[in-house]
């Protein structure tokens, strides 16, 4: 299994960014996925998750409203729409799947990307 998250980069406060995960050697349509952050001496915290149809997501507090989680099984492809951005959101962002059911609990999940780090300046 492969996830290859990218879209990452230096945004301003206020900004937006798109990041997508590319999943390969696993049935995707199968499989809840999800995106988590973590920040410098911070843990890896949930910040979207998406169910395997795309019709249920949650999300961490503080990004509801600004970011949209979303996937498209066709493409095997998970995206996180990140709006009005804001310096605490400055972090290595990591796609994730877990099998059937959707969690919003990292160790939940069993396959990891590698990151992709967003950076946020004032």
């Amino acid at each position: 299994v492969q996830l290859q998250a990218s879209g990452g980069g230096l945004a301003q406060a206020g900004g937006s960014l798109r990041l997508s995960c590319a999943a390969s050697g696993l049935t995707f349509s199968n499989n809840a996925m999800g995106w988590f952050r973590q920040a410098p001496g911070k843990e890896r915290e949930l910040v979207a998750v998406v169910s395997r149809t795309g019709v249920r997501t949650y999300y961490t507090d503080s990004v509801k409203g600004r970011f949209t989680i979303s996937r498209d099984n066709a493409k095997n492809a998970v995206y996180l729409q990140m709006n009005s951005l804001k310096p605490e959101d400055t972090a290595v962002y990591y796609c994730a799947s877990r099998p059937w059911s959707v969690s919003t609990t990292p160790k939940d999940y069993n396959y990891w990307g590698q990151g992709t780090l967003v950076t946020v300046s004032s």
